[in-house]
């Protein structure tokens, strides 16, 4: 389901989110690897990011190839995404950890696994805002 607005509020977030929990067993997204095309999970996907002309999505394991672009990616997934540079959109949900750099990109590191991916500057205070609303519900 897509939804078109204006702006991504609150209320836009929220019908996401509870649309998305309504069908827990059908948020799979089609990757490729090798020739195979795999369904996945949309809760086991760590981020996606562009590598040269690809999109890439990794789970804690693997690594897939995508079709989509990233922009297509931010229109159609969960509440749960963020984009958090121009060349990557993270799950909210398996963040572990925020390295602040004053001067760079800071890095985000993932529960259970080591890879790590960068959220630019101009993300980073959407991203702690974003992160603080989820923990609030905890």
């Amino acid at each position: 389901m897509i939804i078109r607005c204006r702006r991504v509020d609150e209320a836009i977030l929220k019908l996401q989110q509870d649309i998305s929990e309504t069908e827990p067993g059908k948020n799979c997204i089609a990757l490729q690897d090798m020739g195979t095309s795999y369904f996945v999970p949309l809760d086991e996907i760590l981020f996606f990011e562009t590598e040269g002309k690809h999109v890439q999505a990794h789970t804690a394991s693997r690594l897939y190839l995508t079709e989509h672009k990233l922009y297509e990616l931010e229109d159609c997934l969960p509440g749960s995404f963020m984009r958090i540079s121009k060349s990557t959109i993270v799950n909210l949900e398996h963040i572990y950890s925020i390295t602040k750099n004053l001067t760079a990109s800071s890095a985000v590191a993932f529960y259970g696994t080591p890879k790590k991916v960068y959220v630019s500057r101009n993300y980073y205070k959407a991203l702690i805002e974003r992160l603080g609303e989820k923990r609030r519900k905890l």
